[in-house]
């Protein structure tokens, strides 16, 4: 397949909880810490690279997979300008959660935490560059393609299964109480006054609390919420600019910056998947 300057993006109508990202030139993309609201699943194709995962720092290379919890900050960035590659793949963490009950491994459908972040083994990788390749592949059906995702992730589940598992410190009523407010109001002019008064905490009791247990000050946050609101509207297929005022930006340019810092990738590469057209040209 052709070498891409460009992250890729491939989506199917038909398999909304799985959404792949592919990057050949990771040299390019740098992200902010930033989080997701599902889960999520990399594979590093090339070279190396740095992954931070909350106040922890890894050094992955071509073989590794990287997973992230939903919420759970994180960042990733070349070292040294030197090239690397990845692929990742979001799945949705209610869907997610069901197969893990499904296959005995989870009590509830309650979304749980995963505790491990980083895997060496080979087996793993090579399994995951299959999948890919297969959602990736125009000329493998749509049964084919659930198929391997979920004899995929539910053989990796049953693996990660016996790791202990993983327990956060729970945020005080007050903080969890003001992020569901921030969730419901991302697209709305927020003040730190205003957080303060519904909270009960001083302006920087209130910073340094909410950033000791979401990973972002309140307005980092809220920033990431409406870049997850703009990323939905522009799946659903909404004009850049209307999705823009709808995720709560001002304008279409500072939503544009805001949107390529955090995604490493524009709006308009995001909201154009990746065509069978351009597939099948590019094998």
């Amino acid at each position: 397949m052709t070498s891409h300057t460009n992250p890729l993006f491939w989506r199917d109508a038909r398999m909304p909880h799985v959404e792949l990202r592919k990057v050949d030139d990771g040299r390019k993309v740098c992200y902010a810490p930033h989080s997701h609201v599902h889960w999520s699943l990399g594979a590093i194709t090339e070279g190396e690279s740095t992954f931070r995962y909350r106040e922890k720092r890894f050094h992955v290379s071509a073989g590794t997979l990287v997973m992230m919890n939903p919420s759970w900050v994180h960042a990733c960035s070349a070292i040294d300008d030197r090239p690397w590659g990845y692929l990742m793949l979001y799945v949705d963490t209610a869907w997610l959660s069901d197969l893990r009950h499904q296959e005995g491994l989870l009590g509830t459908r309650r979304w749980q935490d995963i505790a491990t972040a980083v895997i060496h083994e080979p087996r793993w990788y090579a399994g995951y560059c299959q999948m890919a390749a297969c959602l990736l592949d125009p000329d493998r059906d749509l049964l084919d393609k659930q198929t391997v995702v979920v004899e995929y992730l539910s053989a990796l589940m049953h693996a990660l299964a016996g790791q202990p598992a993983q327990t956060v410190a729970q945020a005080p009523a007050a903080l969890r109480t003001l992020a569901t407010y921030l969730d419901e109001h991302a697209a709305e002019e927020v003040s730190l006054d205003d957080l303060c008064e519904r909270s009960g905490y001083s302006a920087g009791h209130l910073i340094r609390a909410f950033k000791q247990h979401f990973g972002f000050t309140p307005h980092a946050y809220l920033i990431n919420r409406r870049i997850q609101l703009g990323q939905r509207e522009l799946k659903s297929g909404t004009p850049i600019a209307e999705a823009a005022l709808n995720a709560g930006f001002c304008d279409q340019p500072h939503f544009q910056r805001t949107f390529k810092r955090l995604v490493a990738a524009t709006p308009n590469q995001y909201r154009q998947p990746l065509l069978e057209k351009q597939l099948s040209l590019e094998k």
